[in-house]
This record gives structure tokens, C-alpha cells and sequence, in this order.
């Protein structure tokens, strides 16, 4: 029986590789929603393939709420999946209304709209451990939040408004919390892309803090599988961390990225200061993602680096002509 999905944000890293896992089956009927174009072949995994089930759409979730609206009463989609976000941190100390109007506001707008659409079958949005700070231990679904940057406040804002319509109107929510994800086709600026292109071109790689914060890497697959998994047999209201046993410290990643490459790691980096807000850990259980959907990490830290450094290898005459840098679009 076919199934109709539409994914909002699918331009994002997370949202094009969910985007590709939907259509290894060929029963499920895809439309993706993006604020930009749809991005070079390089940075949409799901660009591999040519497939009669996927539509895409160019629509501004801050801008072009009635489009976006007519599209899914017309579609009908029983899924929907929101990865549309502001997601980079240090710029949000800058433009922090930006991420309020994009995480918040006009997510409540797009909300408030959908808990009267009875074709929907699971709402699943995609949150951040972020929004839970700095903390010592394994955190679980359950602990306070206690965001540190505008960028985590705003997402925290976003994530209680939609379970105040949990509450009071039954909306079918399913909210998901990954640690860092990584792989192939990751936007160039993010530390384990950029190490790697860093070590390729002879740049010496900056480590904020000295790399001591710890954070959980995981496989932008592994991700999504778990995100699949709570789509279909999640329970409507509850929150789902998907994470690794355990973080590393982002210094200790360079490392093994140094190693791979067979570079040495003491003249590839340098010490710079921290990031305002850096949250100095998080390590969040999965547990629970565990006992209800079924779910585990399968790549390991090691294959997914290396997959990722093939990549980049492979396609290293395009990639040299990308920035590097993240470039903030209002």
C-alpha cells in the first residue's frame, strides 16, 4: 500500500538522506520542501537515483506558509517529517530573532494549522539534545531543559508549543533528538568534512577549547533509520533520543580522522578559544528508542569516518571550488 510522505527541509543534510532511505522502498510516495533549490548532486545523496516517487518543491516555510499549505492539503501526506530549522549555533548570538521566527514562530504557525488536518497520521519533528545544555551523565527523554545558546532557546520554544497541542488537541507528535550526525555529503564546514578537506590542502585545523568538548557522533544513516522507525511504530506524544553508547571529545575525532589519513595529528591543529554558549558535554540514553522501536546504531565511529574521507576523495575536484565557510541566508 503506498505511502505518502512529505519531508520539509528535505535540502538539509539529515532531510536528504531520510529523503533517500523513503525511497528504497518503492512504496513510498515522497514530496520534499526546501526554502532553496535543490542543492548540487554532491550534497543530496538521494540525487544517485532517479525515481517517479519523489517531487520536489522550492517553498519558504517563514514566507510561503499558504503554498506550503496547499501542497499538503493537495498531497495529503499521513507523514509528515519537519527538519526545516536555523541550526548553526555561534550565528544565532548574532540574528537571534531569525531563529525564534524560523524555530518557533513560524513553526507554531505551520502547527497550529495542522492539528485540524485529519489525513495526518504522525507529525515527526526533529529537535536537538541541545536543548537540554550542558549536563554530567547520560540524559534521557525525561530531564529539564536548559538551553545555552539562542539557537537551543529557540528550539526548546518550538519543541514546547508543539506539545501544548499534544495535550490539548491529540496532535499526532512524535519528536526526535539525534547527537551530532556525520557522513558523506555533510555540508563542508562542519569539523569532520572540514578536517579532512583541512589535512587534504595542507591547513592547519582549529580546534575551539582544544577540542575538549565531548560530543556523540553518529551516522547520518543510522539517524535516519531510527527516524523511520519512530515514523512508522513510534507512540504519538513521545520524545526519542537516537545517540551512540558514548561521546568522544571533538579533539580525539581529529585524531582519528589524523590517523586515517595517516597525518600527524599535534602539527594538523591548533587551539583557539571556545565558542560563546559551547555546552562543555551531552551524552544523551537511547534506551528508550532501543525497548520501543527496535532500534541500534550499526555503523562504527571508525567505517563512517572512512566512508566520509572516501567521498570527499572521490569527489575532490568539485569540492575545492565549494566555501567552506557557513553562509548565513536570512
Amino acid at each position: 500500500m503506498l505511502r505518502k510522505i512529505l519531508v520539509i527541509g528535505s535540502n538539509s543534510f539529515s532531510g536528504s538522506d531520510f529523503v533517500d532511505l523513503l525511497l528504497d522502498d518503492p512504496e513510498n510516495h515522497v514530496v520534499g520542501c526546501s526554502r532553496s533549490p535543490e542543492k548540487k548532486r554532491i550534497f543530496l545523496v538521494y540525487k544517485r537515483r532517479s525515481s517517479p516517487n519523489f517531487d520536489f518543491f522550492q517553498v519558504d516555510l517563514n514566507k510561503d506558509l499558504s503554498e506550503l499549505i496547499d501542497i499538503l492539503d493537495s498531497f495529503k501526506p499521513e507523514y509528515i517529517i519537519n527538519f526545516a530549522a536555523q541550526s548553526e549555533v555561534h550565528p544565532s548570538w548574532e540574528n537571534p530573532g531569525q531563529w525564534f521566527q524560523t524555530n518557533a514562530v513560524a513553526l507554531s504557525e505551520l502547527a497550529n494549522i495542522l492539528k485540524s488536518r485529519r489525513y495526518l497520521k504522525r507529525y515527526v519533528h526533529i529537535s536537538t539534545p541541545e536543548v537540554y545544555g550542558s549536563c554530567k551523565g547520560m540524559v534521557t527523554e525525561t530531564a529539564p531543559l536548559n538551553p545555552s545558546t539562542p539557537y537551543a532557546a529557540s528550539k526548546a520554544a518550538g519543541d514546547l508549543f508543539l506539545f501544548t497541542l499534544v495535550k490539548n488537541f491529540d496532535f499526532p507528535l512524535i519528536l526526535i533528538r539525534a547527537t551530532n550526525v556525520y557522513g558523506a555529503h555533510q555540508q563542508l564546514f562542519k569539523i569532520i568534512p572540514r578536517s579532512v578537506i583541512y589535512l587534504k590542502s595542507g591547513r592547519t585545523i582549529q580546534l575551539h577549547g582544544g577540542g575538549a568538548a565531548i560530543k556523540s557522533y553518529i551516522h547520518i544513516r543510522d539517524v535516519s533509520r531510527g527516524e523511520m522507525l519512530a515514523m512508522l511504530e513510534g507512540k504519538p506524544g513521545e520524545i526519542y533520543h537516537l545517540s551512540p553508547e558514548k561521546g568522544d571529545a571533538v579533539k580525539d575525532i581529529v585524531k582519528r580522522i589524523c590517523e586515517l589519513m595517516d597525518k600527524d595529528f599535534a602539527k594538523s591543529s591548533t587551539i583557539v578559544g571556545e565558542r560563546l554558549g559551547q555546552d562543555s558535554a551531552y551524552v544523551i540514553d537511547s534506551t528508550k528508542a532501543h525497548k520501543e522501536l527496535g532500534w541500534s546504531s550499526e555503523i562504527n565511529l571508525e567505517d563512517g569516518l572512512a566512508s566520509t574521507i572516501s567521498w570527499i576523495e572521490t569527489e575532490w575536484e568539485q569540492i575545492q571550488k565549494e566555501p567552506l565557510e557557513y553562509l548565513h541566508k536570512a
